[in-house]
């Protein structure tokens, strides 16, 4: 013997599994057969059964109001029967005929379309026996019969009256059962919108946490870099000028802890705005690039910076991509490049833009191609020019490497002062290619 579903222990959908059958709950089928129990008492006391054709009928129509949301078909094809009985042996109309209009609502709400459409008809075709049954069926035994009782025109009165009032009836019984399939379907409707507009939000909301989730490894990848790079010159150059200077050696250990400070509370603050959406992160702005040459400096590493044209205002964004790109390719530089060969920064403002470049030499130990290698450097300063609404190009050229981004501005106004400034009709050191990445 083999176990009962699991499905039917918790009782979600019920099923014979045949075709014409719904998926009911084990509730929906326990109180339908407890209403057909009931009817059946109350039809055998309102109507105690004369014969056993009687029985028949009740029992008949009884089976028909139980199974009438389990299999709607079944249901419409019992209660024809039925119904088919009782005319056929001249019963009277009994109050078990009220499981009819149960069923042709039924058929409306639940059936599939075939079964709906035979349920309309049988509203026709049944008030038609119904008004005929029921003009002939009251001690009349034949249509001469009437006749000599009443005039052909009350009979035909009588039988168009009753057809009316039955097709009131039934068709009033088929039309609930269609407004409830109606009602029914709206509501899942709203219900199915509903949980699509909560799906997107919940996407949404995924694809702003995720875009602020790589915004933030950007900002680490490049704190983290950046001081390291820092920390690891100070620390080679202290180790190399230890006999021969040791104060280069307090110098360089100073600028070490300074640097793995200041690391140290950006990466404390980017790891918090991981747990918390609302604490404020670390935002460079365009004033902040001299503390970043300085500190660069410090590491040994020669910075030519100058500037053309009047510095305009730029948005936030802009500034913070402007800061990341200088900081990211100077600390490239230093790992990558040529330590004993001057980098150059120049920030080249025009109307509306201002253009940022930054150029140093190729390492000894960096000819090798590194063309094919993917990091976070070269794709994040793209990033960021982009979504500042600017462009950046960055490319060996030579024995140079050559970061030069393009960027949007706002409105006239002084910014940043940098380390030395040249006049706009100056030229500038020119550009050649520098580290890989």
């Amino acid at each position: 013997m083999q176990p009962v579903p699991a499905a039917w222990l918790t009782g979600p959908e019920l099923s014979l599994g045949r075709r014409g059958f719904r998926r009911i709950s084990r509730r929906t089928l326990l109180v339908d057969a407890g209403l057909a129990g009931t009817f059946l008492l109350v039809g055998l006391l309102i109507d105690p059964p004369s014969s056993l054709l009687a029985v028949v009928v009740l029992v008949g129509f009884t089976a028909a109001l139980a199974v009438r949301r389990l299999s709607p078909a079944l249901a419409l094809g019992l209660a024809w029967a039925t119904a088919l009985v009782q005319m056929a042996w001249g019963l009277p109309v009994l109050m078990s005929d009220a499981a009819i209009l149960a069923v042709l609502y039924v058929t409306a709400a639940y059936a599939e379309r075939a079964v709906r459409w035979a349920g309309l008809i049988s509203v026709g075709v049944g008030a038609l026996l119904a008004a005929g049954y029921l003009t002939l069926q009251p001690g009349l035994s034949s249509l001469s019969d009437a006749n000599a009782q009443a005039t052909l025109g009350r009979v035909i009165w009588s039988t168009v009256a009753t057809l009316v009032a039955s097709l009131a009836v039934l068709g009033l019984s088929w039309t609930l059962g269609l407004l409830m399939r109606t009602w029914q379907t709206a509501r899942e409707s709203r219900v199915t919108q509903q949980r699509a507009v909560e799906e997107q939000r919940v996407a949404q909301r995924s694809v702003v946490v995720e875009q602020e989730r790589n915004r933030i490894a950007r900002d680490m990848h490049d704190v983290v870099a950046h001081s390291l790079a820092v920390v690891i010159a100070q620390a080679d150059g202290a180790r190399y000028a230890r006999a021969q200077n040791p104060e280069a050696v307090d110098e360089a250990l100073s600028t070490i802890s300074t640097t793995a400070r200041e690391a140290l509370g950006d990466v404390r603050i980017l790891l918090t705005r991981l747990r918390q959406d609302d604490a404020a992160g670390p935002q460079p702005v365009l004033a902040d690039l001299d503390r970043l040459v300085t500190q660069m400096q410090s590491t040994g590493l020669d910075i030519e910076w100058t500037t053309t044209g009047t510095p305009t205002t730029l948005g936030s964004g802009a500034q913070l991509a402007v800061y990341r790109i200088v900081q990211e390719a100077l600390t490239n530089a230093l790992r990558h490049g040529n330590a004993e060969r001057s980098v150059y920064l120049t920030l080249a403002w025009t109307e509306g833009w201002v253009a940022v470049t930054i150029d140093n030499a190729v390492g000894v130990d960096s000819s090798t191609d590194h063309s094919g290698e993917i990091g976070h450097g070269l794709p994040g300063m793209r990033e960021r020019a982009l979504l500042a609404g600017g462009s950046l190009a960055a490319e060996p050229i030579g024995d140079r490497f050559i970061v030069a981004a393009r960027l949007p501005a706002i409105t006239t106004s002084a910014l940043a002062t940098p380390a030395a400034t040249v006049p706009a009709d100056q030229p500038t050191a020119p550009a050649a290619p520098g580290a890989v990445q």
